[in-house]
């Protein structure tokens, strides 16, 4: 039995066309922040309404939250229905559904429009209960969703292990998230627009955003970074970062299954195919949390293992993800009344399908349109119910930011580190990250985060450093894997 596994998404396994690193000044009517769905899309949107676009990816495009999803574009997602019509009634369901439902038709025309080869698939999407204890979950959805607006019915997915019921959505989709957004690249590029690779944006600045090696002057100004780079408007504090894990296995029989399944409670075993490949995720956590190692992966491996006949684990990857504190995406001017700045974040694993509905909204707002879910998705929406929650969010930053700097160093001394293990290491008042990877060579970084100076906690899982306090990533070497930091850590040098 094979036992090599990438430590890649599936979805970025082939290479991908080239585009320029921004260099000296150029100029846009909109100027777009990060190649992902929300930005492409929206870039794309922006053109065919006649509008110069220039986006500006910090990386490649697609490797971000984008490229690293288990490629369900659905409007059933999970038990939200159910979850926001508690928290927010059912009007606000309603529009979330009617958003949702437009994203997924809007993915399948664009395909068709631009020729995009990307395996889009029609399949039906299934919130299922793998436990007794959630039929009463499973029974909340279905009335909430049928509340909402959305044609499911009762229905369980045809699983290799007991199901207790389920909803069902037909007409939802799949596809090759990365040859997607590359579809939506190249359909940008071109005409007076441009997309740019390798330009990380730092600052943003009267209609100007700066990268190191040039800027881009425009109107409009779209932060479509996943996580939003600018501090103001303090989105960092009013989302919590959790990070998810991915398998893709070849099973002997060749038919996986076709829903796009979820269950309903927690633990989280999300399952979904690609042609004859598996794919299974789950065993999320906080970002930043503690005793994070290669076990997440095993435990996913190990329920794959379990209930089907694996020919051989062929992929691993993780994703972030982002939740606002009422549960809604942040979708709107960055600012109140501001009418250049604008952004679209927290879609809570579902972005494929509400991230494509977010570009529409923008669009709209950016051509001066008014458009029916505006104050539903608004950034400075009011949810006192929610409050108490964003009040726990932020008191566990506080915990974090300060109950770190109290606990001591692991180590005294790079030398007791063993071979593919991190530890932490006093360096007078600040700590350093160490990791020794297994060829010996010693990778040591200062533990600050450089957004907002929490102290990082190692992901055994991801060999890399994570903020706990607002979910910035960064490598054994210091570079910035995840906002909302833009800074690299400083390298110390033992």
């Amino acid at each position: 039995m094979r036992t090599t596994t990438e430590r890649q998404s599936l979805w970025l396994a082939e290479p991908g066309r080239t585009y320029p690193t921004l260099a000296g000044t150029a100029t846009a009517d909109v100027a777009v922040v990060g190649a992902g769905i929300t930005g492409l899309t929206t870039a794309l949107q922006l053109k065919r309404a006649g509008l110069r676009v220039a986006v500006v990816e910090a990386d490649r495009v697609g490797h971000g939250a984008s490229g690293n999803n288990t490629a369900k574009v659905s409007a059933l997602q999970s038990t939200v229905y159910s979850e926001l019509t508690n928290r927010h009634g059912v009007a606000t369901a309603t529009s979330y559904a009617g958003a949702s439902l437009a994203g997924v038709e809007t993915v399948a025309e664009i395909v068709e429009r631009e020729g995009i080869d990307c395996d889009l698939r029609h399949r039906p999407a299934v919130t299922y209960a793998i436990d007794e204890s959630e039929r009463a979950s499973i029974a909340a959805e279905f009335a909430a969703a049928r509340g909402a607006g959305l044609n499911v019915e009762r229905e369980s997915p045809d699983l290799p292990f007991p199901v207790y019921g389920g909803v069902r959505l037909d007409d939802q989709l799949s596809l090759h998230p990365v040859r997607y957004l590359r579809g939506l690249a190249a359909a940008v590029a071109g005409e007076g627009s441009t997309v740019f690779q390798q330009s990380r944006v730092h600052k943003v600045r009267a209609g100007r955003v700066h990268t190191e090696g040039g800027a881009v002057r425009a109107e409009h100004v779209v932060i479509a970074t996943h996580a939003p780079l600018l501090d103001r408007g303090g989105y960092f504090a009013r989302m919590e970062a959790v990070r998810s894990y991915c398998v893709a296995a070849r099973l002997r029989s060749g038919n996986p299954p076709e829903a796009l399944a979820i269950n309903a409670g927690d633990p989280v075993w999300s399952v979904a195919s690609a042609g004859d490949l598996l794919i299974v995720s789950g065993q999320g956590h906080p970002a930043g949390e503690r005793g994070v190692d290669m076990g997440r992966y095993g435990a996913l491996e190990a329920f794959v293992r379990r209930h089907w006949d694996v020919a051989e684990i062929v992929h691993r990857w993780s994703a972030q993800d982002l939740y606002a504190y009422d549960g809604l995406p942040m979708i709107g001017p960055y600012l109140p009344g501001s009418r250049n700045l604008y952004v679209a974040t927290g879609y809570r694993k579902w972005g494929l399908a509400t991230a494509t509905a977010a570009a529409e909204m923008l669009t709209d707002a950016i051509n001066g349109k008014d458009h029916p879910w505006a104050s539903v998705f608004s950034p400075y929406r009011v949810s006192l119910r929610a409050l108490p929650h964003l009040a726990r969010l932020n008191t566990k930053v506080a915990v974090d930011l300060v109950g770190d700097r109290l606990r001591p160093g692991e180590v005294a001394d790079p030398s007791a580190v063993p071979p593919g293990e991190a530890r932490v290491l006093r360096d007078g008042l600040e700590r350093a990250g160490v990791y020794r990877d297994e060829d010996g060579t010693v990778h040591a970084v200062s533990l600050r985060c450089t957004h907002l100076g929490c102290l990082l906690r190692f992901n055994g899982a991801e060999t890399s450093w994570d903020c706990p306090c607002h979910g910035s990533r960064f490598d054994v070497d210091g570079a910035v894997l995840e906002g909302p930091a833009v800074k690299p850590l400083p390298r110390k040098d033992f």
